[in-house]
């Protein structure tokens, strides 16, 4: 498998040499971008190609190009859905001037406070009719891009199951559309991360043959009277991650695990520990 980051260069149009040294320090093979929907009709027709031939002499991958907006796929009113059909939209051309292995986008919430909050409608059969309505358009779009769509997920989304995102990959039933490997986003309860490689391996089988790109975190369990589990470094937390790095590099041996979510005084840490943890298990970085 190969490993990326994401969170060391902000903003393709402004990438700079520098960026790509400390990329390069770590070796890093693959990087990320996340864009604003509403910035796409902005940007600079020269900055993709720009961003491109810097990328190539560095011999550095887009592994996803993330498109970022407010609406909600799944909202009641058909205008707001629709608007979030053009947002998702928006930036595919994008993706494909960069090259992007993978374009990332979010089913969103029916909570105004943002698309990773709860609530409680989300999770209503109506609203999954929605969602499987709304990517249909999206999926199609990706198709005439030749563009594959992974779709983040998590436990507090509609997206909340291995079983659910494969279903509604099998209902879209587009090659295009598939699944961010984010296994982190996929544990419920206290007890699956205490024996955390059954559910590890349950979500590999379930979903680990539409989910080609991986997001490559721990969980840490916090002190408290409810039950809350917290991102954490790849291999300071409670997670047998190399259970993960198994079982992704058995379905993807070419495929992207990328580090993400960290400050990036700890990148260092989590590039460390992960790369020690795959010689630990056989699992060949490249």
């Amino acid at each position: 498998m190969r490993l990326g980051v994401v969170g060391m260069c902000s903003d393709f149009r402004t990438l700079t040499s520098h960026q790509i040294s400390k990329i390069h320090a770590l070796e890093f093979t693959g990087l990320s971008f996340h864009f604003r929907s509403a910035d796409i009709p902005s940007v600079p027709p020269e900055a993709c190609a720009r961003c491109t031939e810097m990328l190539a002499a560095a011999k550095l991958d887009v592994v996803q190009f993330g498109i970022t907006y407010d609406e909600c796929l799944f909202h009641p009113d058909a205008d707001v859905r629709d608007t979030a059909i053009s947002s998702v939209q928006s930036g595919m051309a994008t993706a494909v001037a960069l090259k992007a292995h993978h374009y990332l986008f979010r089913a969103g919430s029916l909570n105004r406070d943002g698309a990773w909050t709860s609530h409680r409608d989300n999770h209503l059969p109506i609203s999954m009719e929605r969602l499987i309505e709304t990517l249909k358009p999206i999926a199609e779009h990706a198709e005439r891009h030749e563009l594959t769509l992974v779709m983040e997920t998590h436990a507090v989304s509609i997206m909340d199951s291995p079983e659910t995102c494969r279903d509604v990959v099998e209902r879209v039933g587009s090659d295009r559309l598939r699944i961010v490997m984010d296994f982190v986003n996929h544990f419920q309860t206290l007890r699956q991360v205490y024996d955390s490689e059954a559910r590890l391996n349950h979500i590999f089988d379930v979903m680990g043959h539409i989910a080609p790109m991986a997001h490559i975190k721990d969980i840490r369990v916090q002190n408290g009277l409810v039950l809350h589990l917290d991102e954490e470094v790849p291999g300071e937390g409670e997670l047998a991650l190399g259970v993960a790095l198994k079982r992704f590099d058995a379905l993807y041996p070419d495929g992207y695990g990328l580090i993400e979510h960290l400050p990036v005084e700890k990148i260092p840490l989590a590039n460390a520990n992960v790369r020690r943890i795959a010689v630990e298990n056989g699992v060949h970085i490249y």
